[in-house]
């Protein structure tokens, strides 16, 4: 497999670049080549701006997601998006390893994706949904939670993790075509032993060298399960609600 690892952590010694350092080492060993992308230390610049199309006459007026499109295809963007494109379209697993910050990804994060996954890579390829510009790629989000698993859980008072991560596995990755794995996630991460830790590394290194066979969240096809009006076909929706619905009926 070809990995690319983005990390989206400002203190070189967390935990979660301990475990970005552990996934390196556990894909290497087992024979994967990898990527890094490090958000903080590469010093990403989270805000789309002007700034990304060094092209842009001033005095035109910035309608990013046009003029995203067309620096995209005439390869006028700033050259620290097209470092990243170039590298997804690398990859064959793309693993985010990042904290769970006020229920989602760290501004930085979130940054990378606005600003990677432009018009005519990310999306407005004539594809979405599992048919985008990162189909058959598949992708992991590795996270750390300072709840615990129950609050986190499906009855939890913070939401159920996956419910949280919706749209992330749905709205941005599978919407481009990618398919989510599961997701590893290391809950009560604020207190984490030597010996816990080690614990950890070890369920890690499952879940990596399992990832060729391990089946990834089965969400709906765009145009075979909604309507003209993208709106689920009626008969998908009994004894369903929420984010449920969009995932496929289990065989």
């Amino acid at each position: 497999m070809k990995v690319l690892i983005v990390l989206a952590h400002p203190e070189p010694r967390s935990l979660n670049a301990s475990l970005k350092n552990a996934a390196v080492e556990i894909l290497q060993r087992h024979g994967h080549e990898v990527a890094v992308t490090d958000l903080y230390q590469q010093q990403w610049k989270a805000e789309a701006s002007r700034q990304d199309f060094p092209a842009l006459p001033s005095d035109e007026r910035l309608i990013y997601n046009t003029i995203s499109k067309k620096a995209f295809l005439e390869n006028q963007q700033s050259p620290d998006i097209t470092a990243e494109q170039e590298k997804i379209k690398w990859a064959d697993v793309i693993l985010l390893q990042f904290p769970l910050w006020w229920f989602g990804m760290p501004a930085i994060l979130k940054g990378w994706i606005d600003r990677t996954f432009t018009n005519g890579f990310g999306y407005g390829t004539g594809g979405r949904y599992g048919n985008g510009t990162l189909k058959d790629k598949k992708v992991m989000l590795m996270i750390t939670a300072g709840a615990a698993a129950a609050p986190l859980g499906p009855q939890g008072i913070h939401g159920d993790i996956i419910d949280l991560l919706f749209p992330v596995h749905h709205g941005v990755f599978w919407y481009a075509g990618a398919a989510s794995l599961p997701p590893f996630v290391v809950y009560s991460a604020n207190h984490v032993s030597d010996e816990r830790y080690t614990a950890i590394v070890q369920d890690l290194e499952q879940r990596l060298v399992s990832i060729p066979y391990t089946a990834p969240i089965r969400y709906r096809m765009g145009k075979q399960d909604y309507d003209e009006n993208e709106v689920l076909k009626s008969h998908f929706t009994t004894g369903k609600s929420g984010f449920a619905l969009h995932l496929q009926d289990q065989d």
